[in-house]
């Protein structure tokens, strides 16, 4: 019983641990897609403003009636201070960060987007060590990775904002894009603009996970902060949409491309992204979650290269493998002072689990002895004061 119970415990550990692994990974495959299909609805004249309203409103209802049925009881009560909180996870990822992102996209290219993600870690590392959600102890060679990593990453993305280079056609779609030479002036001038506001999107992001982190401390109920986030961005982003946009034919939409855009991004990179980025912050923190773009930006890559016909920059390769560097030195330096946090702990006395197993026997044997020692009082009682124990309950007791 002891072995089926240990073998039990271990597996519970293995995909505890394996979890947000695997959440981080499905989240890339499903960002590539969104970038794809969502650059698809920009060519058939999608607006982003009106995107981003549709992409909420879409998570909304679908990840509501699942918050309002499986946290029912488990939801506390929400307090202005938690209100004010969410209200601004609304405006700074849903409206600032998807917006900017949507218009840098625009300038520059669905992978070149992808690429410029990589340098979200560093960004987050740098307000996480300003939050206090990171502790640096530059003596130590884990702070020194994690700060040298963050410096390299910058520098990466400025190559990326300030070499573009020329095309590198590794995939021979030359015969595809042949039309896009006569905008090719204008799509130098914007090249800039384009990558600056990508990385203007990346903060926004990034303080978007740093807030989540402190929001889920005060309210741990993940599909309800999901589910308030996505409502408040669908009603801020109306309302900047209706600022921004004055065409009453923007909003029309029809059974193509743009639904299509929605629908995905809605379901799968708000409604669940959200849920499972939330997941991840709580047992791994901001800056883990951010350690696995890089995938992203190789899938994006391949996929714009076939379907969309976009063209590699050899300064986007450039800058993006020195940003990859960077972050997993930044990465490398998380992992080993995780690692070395353990043993400290345990040396300081600090609060551990003990095994399931072990603490199940323990408490068996002390309930037991507890039970036996009760009996034993009570014969006492019953002989005239006299305790009489067997030898072998006077055994376990001495052991």
């Amino acid at each position: 019983m002891g072995d089926h119970q240990g073998l039990f415990v271990k597996l519970s550990l293995m995909f505890s641990k394996a979890k947000a692994y695997l959440g981080i990974v499905s989240l890339q495959f499903g960002y590539a897609g969104m970038y794809i299909i969502t650059m698809i609805s920009f060519n058939h004249g999608m607006n982003h403003y009106v995107l981003v309203v549709y992409r909420h409103a879409v998570a909304t209802l679908a990840i509501a009636p699942f918050a309002l049925v499986l946290e029912r009881k488990i939801r506390p009560k929400m307090t202005l201070s938690v209100f004010l909180k969410i209200m601004a996870l609304g405006l700074l990822e849903p409206v600032i960060d998807q917006n900017l992102y949507y218009v840098g996209m625009k300038y520059t290219s669905a992978t070149f987007a992808s690429a410029s993600v990589n340098v979200l870690p560093a960004i987050t590392f740098i307000m996480a060590v300003i939050f206090r959600l990171e502790k640096i102890n530059i003596k130590k060679i884990t702070s020194q990775a994690k700060v040298i990593g963050t410096i390299i990453t910058v520098s990466g993305a400025m190559v990326m904002t300030l070499y573009k280079g020329p095309i590198i056609d590794f995939l021979h779609t030359r015969g595809i894009s042949h039309h896009e030479s006569s905008n090719d002036a204008s799509a130098g001038q914007n090249w800039v603009t384009g990558t600056l506001m990508l990385l203007a999107s990346c903060f926004g992001w990034s303080g978007f996970f740093i807030l989540q982190s402190f929001t889920l401390k005060q309210y741990p109920a993940e599909l309800s902060v999901t589910a308030l986030i996505c409502f408040m961005g669908t009603v801020q982003g109306a309302a900047v949409a209706l600022v921004m946009e004055h065409e009453i034919s923007a909003w029309a939409i029809g059974f193509d491309s743009r639904i299509m855009a929605a629908a995905y991004s809605g379901v799968v990179c708000s409604g669940i992204a959200y849920y499972v980025q939330s997941i991840v912050i709580k047992e791994r923190g901001p800056v883990f979650l951010t350690a696995f773009s890089p995938l992203c930006m190789i899938i994006t890559a391949i996929l714009g290269s076939f379907i969309l016909a976009e063209k590699l920059h050899l300064g986007s390769l450039l800058g993006a493998t020195v940003i990859v560097i960077g972050l997993y030195s930044v990465v490398w330096g998380k992992s080993k002072e995780g690692r070395n946090r353990a043993p400290t702990d345990e040396k300081a006395g600090g609060s551990h689990e003990l095994p399931v197993a072990s603490t199940t026997t323990a408490a068996t044997t002390t309930t037991t002895t507890s039970i036996s020692h009760n009996n034993n009082i009570n014969n006492m009682e019953e002989d005239g004061g006299m305790l009489r124990i067997p030898v072998s309950e006077a055994s376990s007791i001495i052991a």
